[in-house]
This record gives structure tokens, C-alpha cells and sequence, in this order.
């Protein structure tokens, strides 16, 4: 009895220091997050981006949009990305053996005739069908492929490539139209930039017009408005902090920029893993230290892609489900990189956080849950205690989440109606009531079902756009 007692006390006391630690990093990463984005508001102003513009000297981009089966979206989504404004890029859909109407709807939009198309196969990858080019716009190429999975299309997408910089978008999103343009000038201004990524905002609520947003409000479900201040803490406090660091592991794949040449050196994306964004990223990085290079890979914050979000608890726990199983195995992938001083602050700082604090986050906290009632009964609760530490954590939550939230004010007010903005305040109160705990389950349950379910997709549920 003893020995249990004893071992009780310490876990109380790993957890007390587990979260002071966790709480720690969330403070750092404001602290950057914070003056990344006061920095991008200061310097990058409507004037500048003009100029961008009317300079002869620009980087030509090649947009990649792997879709499967989004006839819902992908019309809107592709009209967005030709939209963009940008000197010289093209667009190149790849239609990964969709089982319903999406080839049909882009024939039908884009007036598509096929094409014989000579390029180099570089990379391996399913059998490529047939290749299309829209009469209506000559910089849009539509790839007719066998299934293979997201990584195997981008990989199709990328030996079709003929530009040095490559944008991988997923098919459901949308961009801002002057995306690239703040993206790309980062290229031009430091040659040693590898991958830019950027920010991406729920889509669910906005009015859309020839895939433009024209108005953003609230959604009305309840999981989409939660989905919001997610997404708000993880970019402009998580991303913006790790690329001030100089450790950023993720470029979304929703939204991201690279260097071609960098990609294909590499081998381009793996397709044996569903976290084939991170994982690209951690291999540059990777390649790039253990040649000794000079190298960048950063987060910026305003080149707004806006994606659809799961609307119902179904979609969405898949969906965090295989983000969680993707990082375990990213994270096992490169598990030399872990405590490792050649890998510098990558090895020494991120992957341990992302091991400590993302990837067994969950474990520590369900088995929080698990152990409470046992405390309970052994007396060893303290109820005052307990009910201040909950206060203190919620408090803390809500102040990170209002913090995030307000940080895009600086950029752009996306969210402009004053009840929009009481919404979010009350909604931070009710996300640890519920909505996180359930996310925790499920993330959970990845945990144990990463080699079992290794490399499993899911089908993800749309509701598609509001179109004006």
C-alpha cells in the first residue's frame, strides 16, 4: 500500500511538472508568435506588395492540387488558385482515381481536351492516365492518375512541374489572391529559404463568389466555430514561434511553398506515411544539417489559405485521428534526429517537445482522467487544490486563445462583427469543457493504432461552400 501511495505522490508530482514545462513552451512560443506577427504588420505593407509586382525579377510557382473526391469543391478551389495574383504560374490538378464526379466537373468547367504531355518521370509513381489542358486557361493541366494516395499524387504533380518553386494546396481550400506573391518574395530576398509555409483559416461560414471570399463570419455549427481558435493558436503561436526559433517542423499541407530542386533531391513526398507534409519538411531539414548547409524554413504569417473544416464529430475524429497517427510516425521515421547535438535545435529542443509534449500529450492526459477517481478513493484528493488548478489551467487557456485570436487583428480583422468576436471569447471557455477531452480520446487511441492502421487515409465528409 505504501509503495502505491508513493507512487501516486510522484506522478502528482511528474504532472505538476509536466504541465509548469508545457506551459512554459506555450508562453515562449507566444512570446515569438507575438513579434513575428507585429514584425510582418510593420514592414509588409499594400505599397510594398505593389512593388513586388511590377519587379521584372520574380520565382515562376507551380501550384499542386492532389484531389480525390471533392466534385463539392474542387470547381470553386481551382478558380481560386487561377485567380491568384501573380506574374507567371501554372496550375496542375491531379485527379488520384476519384470514384466520383470530380474529373467530370473540372471537363465541365475548364473546358479540358487531353494532350500528349512529354516530362520526365522522376519520381515513381501510379500509372499516370492522361494528361488534360483547359482551352479557357492555358496554365491550368489536369493529370488523370490510378489511386495511389495524397503523397503518390503530389509526386505526380511535381515530375509534371516545369517551375523552381512548387505550392502544394489541398483541393478543398481556397487562397488568398495575393497568397504566392507575399510567399514567394521571401525566396527572392534570401537564397538560403528551403519551404515557406503560411496560414490557413477555416473556410466553413464564408460566402463565396468565382472562388473568392468575400465575407468570413462565424459558422454556425458549433465543432466548426471551436475549429477557429485552433487553428488561430496553432499557426500564429505555434508555427510563428517555432520558425522565430528556427525549428519549424511542419508546413502545413494546405498551404505550403518549396524549392523543387530541394524536394527531388530529397525524393520527393513518402508515401507510406499520413503525415507526408511534416515528414518532407523534417527530411530537408535533415538533408540540409547533415551536408552542413545554410538553410531556412519559415512560417509567415499572412499568405491566407482558408480550408474546409469537419462539420461533424465523425469527420473530425478521423481527421485528428491520422494527424496524430501521422506525427508518431514522422517522429519514429527520424528517431535518430531525437537528443541528437548534430541535429542542433532541431534535435535538442523540437523533436523532444514534439515527442514530450504533442505526441504523448494525450496519454498523460486520459490517464489523468483515469487516475482521478482513484485518488478520490485513497484520499489523497485535495479538493481546493484541485478546483484552483482547473481555474488556473482554464484561465490560461482562455488568455492563449484570445491572445492567438487577437494577434490576426494586427494582420486583418477576419472576424470584423463585435458578436463574432464575444462568440470566440465564450466559446475559449467552453473548449476544456468536453470538446478537448474528446479530441484527447481520440488522439488517444492513435497512439495505440499507428502500426496497425499505418498509412490509412480515411474518407473525409464535405459540406461544400457557400457561393454568393
Amino acid at each position: 500500500m505504501n509503495l502505491l501511495l508513493d507512487s501516486l505522490f510522484v506522478y502528482q508530482v511528474v504532472i505538476l511538472w509536466y504541465f509548469a514545462l508545457l506551459n512554459f513552451f506555450y508562453a515562449l512560443f507566444a512570446f515569438f508568435g507575438l513579434g513575428v506577427v507585429a514584425r510582418y504588420a510593420r514592414e509588409l505593407s499594400e505599397l510594398s506588395l505593389k512593388d513586388l509586382l511590377e519587379r521584372e525579377a520574380y520565382l515562376p510557382v507551380s501550384i499542386l492540387v492532389p484531389t480525390y473526391n471533392e466534385e463539392k469543391t474542387i470547381a470553386h478551389s481551382v478558380r481560386s488558385f487561377l485567380s491568384l495574383h501573380y506574374p507567371e504560374f501554372e496550375v496542375i490538378v491531379v485527379a488520384d482515381g476519384p470514384k466520383d464526379r470530380t474529373l467530370e466537373v473540372l471537363k465541365e468547367a475548364f473546358r479540358l481536351v487531353e494532350v500528349e504531355w512529354v516530362y520526365r518521370r522522376v519520381l515513381p509513381t501510379k500509372p499516370v492516365r492522361a494528361v488534360y489542358r483547359s482551352l479557357v486557361y492555358p496554365n491550368l493541366i489536369v493529370v488523370d492518375k490510378e489511386n495511389g494516395g495524397k503523397a503518390d499524387a503530389l509526386n505526380a504533380g511535381l515530375n509534371l512541374a516545369r517551375y523552381p518553386l512548387f505550392c502544394a494546396v489541398d483541393a478543398d481550400s481556397l487562397l488568398d489572391a495575393q497568397a504566392l506573391l507575399r510567399a514567394s518574395r521571401l525566396f527572392l530576398e534570401d537564397d538560403r529559404v528551403l519551404a515557406v509555409g503560411g496560414t490557413i483559416r477555416p473556410l466553413n461560414g464564408a460566402v463565396v463568389r468565382e472562388g473568392v471570399v468575400e465575407a468570413l463570419h462565424l459558422p454556425r455549427g458549433f465543432l466548426e466555430k471551436m475549429q477557429i481558435m485552433e487553428y488561430a493558436r496553432a499557426f500564429f503561436m505555434g508555427r510563428a514561434g517555432w520558425s522565430a526559433m528556427g525549428a519549424l517542423l511542419i508546413i502545413s499541407g494546405a498551404f505550403g511553398l518549396f524549392r523543387r530542386e530541394e524536394a527531388l533531391r530529397v525524393g520527393g513526398y513518402r508515401t507510406d506515411t499520413v503525415g507526408e507534409d511534416m515528414e518532407l519538411v523534417v527530411r530537408l531539414h535533415r538533408r540540409a544539417r547533415e551536408e552542413g548547409r545554410e538553410y531556412r524554413i519559415v512560417y509567415t504569417p499572412d499568405p491566407i489559405c482558408y480550408t474546409e473544416v469537419p462539420a461533424d464529430w465523425a469527420t473530425l475524429r478521423k481527421q485528428r485521428n491520422r494527424w496524430h497517427r501521422g506525427l508518431w510516425e514522422v517522429l519514429w521515421n527520424h528517431r535518430l534526429m531525437l537528443f541528437n547535438p548534430r541535429y542542433g535545435r532541431l534535435g535538442l529542443l523540437a523533436m523532444p517537445y514534439f515527442v514530450l509534449f504533442e505526441a504523448l500529450a494525450p496519454v498523460v492526459e486520459v490517464l489523468g482522467y483515469v487516475l482521478f477517481p482513484v485518488f478520490y478513493l485513497l484520499g489523497l484528493f485535495n479538493a481546493q487544490f484541485a478546483f484552483l488548478f482547473f481555474l488556473l489551467a482554464m484561465a490560461y487557456g482562455v488568455l492563449l486563445s484570445q491572445l492567438a485570436v487577437g494577434m490576426e487583428t494586427l494582420l486583418l480583422k477576419r472576424y470584423p462583427r463585435l458578436r463574432d468576436r464575444l462568440a470566440l471569447l465564450f466559446l475559449a471557455i467552453l473548449e476544456g469543457l468536453g470538446y478537448r477531452q474528446i479530441l484527447a480520446w481520440e488522439r488517444f487511441l492513435a497512439t495505440f493504432q499507428v502500426w496497425r492502421k499505418r498509412g490509412v487515409w480515411g474518407e473525409m465528409r464535405r459540406k461544400g461552400l457557400e457561393s454568393a
